[in-house]
């Protein structure tokens, strides 16, 4: 071994460590002699196990799809069955179709695996757990403006659509208990044909009459004109949606308030107001603060968000909020005790995970008012840039712009006949773009649109790259023999 007394400058570091290097090394090179260990040959010592994945008897034979298989596989050659599988679906961040969000920082994903047993609704055995959740519940309330003063009521959900049917429940009861029993009167409920599909579940499996108020063009959402004259004593409440998923716009909730308002001083029925503010209620109080679509505007009895749109956490995890303790009937609260202690509970699902209510809460910690200014203005930048691109391409022409949601709708000008825009959702996905095109509800099916959600880690220079696969794609498109056949076409995108 070289001495330790060698000079300090023939010292060379490796990885840290301080290796003297040998005087003899400068003139030549030494070939190093070993010798072989005994029993570490081919033929002596342990044998090293040998088992490669795909070589391995589950990999060579059919694994049972549709029933459990008799005797189970390897943990690591189960994981690689199942992760192999997954390989197939789109790439989760070049989906343009969904709200849903695609990207967390790793601190998040740590929380999220640390409280993946945690069931949320047992509160007894997780007291810190229920106690987040009740502090994400009061940032809401706050950021909503509720009444500092016996408001702000809520909880968590599984979604959206989950905190959508739970405020329909609370406007039917109050109907009921305002029409004394409601006899043999059939609610109604009074909304826009772009609501949710979550909207026509509610009314189906709750037998209210929903009353829509079709599309037109130049009016793509609800008014309060067309929301107070399909109004009456049995109507449960009218629904404003901030942020439509077909075209990302926002319904005008205050001046809906003021309708309705004004119909009740001329001797009309009061109709409260809920805002599904599924994508909306985590974008508007952080870039349009002045806007007065919450508890500001007086008619507004609950409010619905979802946590795993823009509120930035994996699905899935919802809220709602009540303006006051009496939005919410006593009689729909369920008093349960058997997982340990007391507790009250209104929800469709019982056991509900608890990482999504965590991740919540990071966020809202992490990021802070400021930083989910910055996220959601660059979204909206980013959707601003897509839109007035594509707008200057020739072929399209905007419904929408994503200056409310980063989110736009668009659609072929009249002139382009030689494709649709199936066609061109189609064409895009040969890059891995997912960019869903569907016909409006009612009374614009025959108009055909394309529509893009941008969402946070959707760079600029991803949406230069969709650009870019637009513009190769229309080129090809505009030398296609027309019409192109209709059984090479995919079927539309459904929400």
């Amino acid at each position: 071994p070289p001495r330790m007394s060698a000079p300090a400058h023939h010292l060379l570091p490796w990885f840290g460590t301080c290796v003297p290097a040998s005087p003899r090394t400068r003139g030549h090179a030494e070939m190093p002699l070993h010798r072989q260990v005994a029993g570490d040959g081919a033929g002596g010592g342990a044998d090293l196990s040998l088992n490669p994945l795909y070589a391995s008897t589950a990999e060579r034979t059919p694994v049972p799809k549709r029933r459990i298989p008799q005797v189970g596989l390897d943990p690591d050659v189960a994981y690689q069955v199942v992760r192999d599988e997954l390989i197939l679906d789109g790439n989760a961040r070049l989906n343009l179709a969904t709200f849903v969000t695609t990207w967390m920082e790793p601190q998040a994903e740590l929380l999220m695996s640390v409280a993946a047993d945690k069931n949320i609704v047992d509160k007894d055995e997780y007291p810190q757990s229920a106690e987040i959740e009740r502090r994400c519940v009061d940032i809401l309330a706050d950021l909503w403006h509720a009444p500092a003063e016996g408001g702000g009521l809520g909880t968590s959900t599984t979604g959206s659509s989950e905190a959508a049917m739970l405020a329909g429940m609370a406007m039917k009861w109050r109907w009921r208990q305002r029409a004394g029993g409601a006899g043999g009167n059939r609610p109604n409920l009074v909304l826009g044909s772009n609501a949710q599909i979550c909207w026509e579940k509610f009314c189906r499996y709750w037998e209210v009459e929903p009353r829509l108020v079709p599309m037109q063009i130049g009016r793509l959402h609800l008014t309060a004109d067309e929301a107070v004259r399909r109004c009456d004593e049995n109507t449960i409440g009218v629904v404003a949606i901030l942020g439509s998923t077909q075209d990302g716009s926002f319904e005008p909730v205050a001046e809906i308030g003021a309708a309705l308002d004004a119909l009740e001083s001329g001797g009309g029925p009061s109709i409260p107001v809920h805002v599904d503010a599924a994508s909306g209620g985590f974008v508007a109080p952080f870039v349009q603060p002045d806007l007065e679509w919450d508890f500001r505007v007086p008619r507004v009895a609950s409010i619905n968000a979802s946590g795993h749109k823009y509120g930035l956490v994996y699905p899935g995890v919802g809220w709602v909020v009540w303006r006051r303790h009496e939005d919410l009937p006593e009689d729909l609260v369920f008093h349960v005790n058997y997982l340990g202690g007391m507790m009250p509970t209104f929800s469709l699902n019982f056991s509900r995970p608890g990482a999504q209510v965590i991740a919540q809460y990071y966020c809202l910690l992490r990021l802070g008012f400021e930083g989910y200014r910055r996220v959601q203005q660059a979204a909206l930048d980013v959707a601003s840039h897509l839109s007035s691109t594509i707008a200057g391409l020739g072929p399209f022409e905007l419904l929408t712009d994503g200056h409310e949601l980063p989110v736009f709708a668009f659609r072929l000008k009249p002139d382009v006949t030689r494709y649709t825009v199936f066609d061109v959702s189609e064409a895009l996905r040969k890059h891995g773009w997912q960019v869903p095109a569907y016909n409006l509800p009612p009374d614009l099916e025959d108009v055909a649109v394309l529509r893009i959600v941008v969402r946070n880690g959707f760079s600029r220079d991803l949406a230069d790259a969709l650009l870019a696969d637009l513009r190769h794609e229309i080129t090809l498109l505009e030398h296609v023999p027309a019409p192109i056949p209709p059984q090479y076409a995919r079927h539309p995108f459904h929400h």
